[in-house]
């Protein structure tokens, strides 16, 4: 176990206020497995928890992003959910894009860690909180199990894509053939069933769902087959969108850097300078200030 003495993580809180250079110099260059270790030794040294004493020392963005990031990677996303959900303000962003974005496994895994965090099934809360084809479209993508290899049936991807195309010719969309096929298939079969779309329709299935749909269950259309395309582009150009014009949704940006930071950083960033022109880290250096900056920096690696 690290024990917090032999880190200078507790000499940060002596005196008035604290460094907060030194706990972004710790935190942000230290694996899952060595946070976990470190919050365990400072509690057990000193007798309190490490978390209720970074969050009375911080503030602001910082101290957000640095909450977040000790949080085990399995109930940091239930953490997410569950403050977008059950918070004062709902935000249906930040929980379509955190289910549908997440594999089978990863989806298990945030299930079992909801229901051991808040006390609930995450169906339970769904169900409560949200509404329409959007709360239909996550609890189906909740409950249904997907295969997750790279083979797929051509048989069933014509039949899926003309499906979806004759449900996208109805005026205003067959919602429920969208649910079924977009839940239940596995991201290589959605992969091959928006090529055979686009090559049978005179509009991509992407700009079918754009045209037809709206708000949050465009949304989560749009992240199950931009996820099953290619994670790091669809995690790029969600970054893009939290930056772009005036002011940064902070909330975004941390939650995508902290979340994807251990996972596909690497590709993200690659992704982001293929499209845009500019590494991230310049972007986040641009929109960002302070040791809130050093910190998302730090865990986005190297400028390249």
């Amino acid at each position: 176990m690290i024990s917090a003495r032999h880190t200078p993580l507790s000499a940060t809180f002596s005196g008035i206020g604290c460094d907060a250079g030194t706990i972004v110099d710790i935190l942000a260059h230290r694996d899952a497995t060595q946070r976990s270790l470190l919050v365990q030794g400072y509690e057990s040294t000193y007798g309190h928890e490490l978390r209720k004493r970074l969050s009375s020392e911080l503030n602001g963005h910082l101290k957000k992003a640095v909450l977040l990031w000790l949080h085990e990677p399995g109930e940091r996303d239930a953490f997410i959910l569950k403050k977008a959900l059950r918070g004062t303000v709902k935000d249906q962003r930040a929980v379509t894009e955190i289910i549908c974005s997440r594999t089978p496994s990863q989806i298990g895994q945030l299930k079992r860690s909801y229901f051991t965090n808040v006390g609930r099934n995450l169906e339970d809360d769904i169900e409560e909180e949200l509404s329409g084809d959007h709360k239909k479209l996550l609890l189906a993508f909740l409950m249904t199990s997907r295969y997750e290899g790279p083979e797929f049936d051509e048989v069933v991807v014509e039949q899926d894509a003309k499906a979806l195309q004759k449900a996208s010719k109805k005026f205003g969309l067959s919602a429920k053939t969208f649910i079924q096929v977009f839940s239940e298939r596995s991201r290589a079969h959605l992969c091959a069933v928006s090529d055979t779309y686009n090559s049978m329709s005179k509009k991509t299935l992407e700009k079918a769902i754009r045209d037809e749909t709206h708000r949050h269950f465009e949304y989560a259309l749009k992240t199950i087959i931009r996820c099953a395309e290619s994670p790091p582009r669809f995690y790029a150009k969600a970054l893009r969108k939290a930056m772009k014009g005036l002011g940064t949704d902070d909330t975004a940006l941390t939650r995508i850097v902290v979340t994807r930071a251990e996972i596909d950083m690497y590709y993200i960033k690659a992704e982001y300078r293929k499209k845009y022109g500019k590494t991230l880290n310049d972007a986040v250096h641009s929109d960002t200030s302070g040791h809130y900056r050093a910190f998302l920096l730090a865990l986005l690696g190297a400028n390249n």
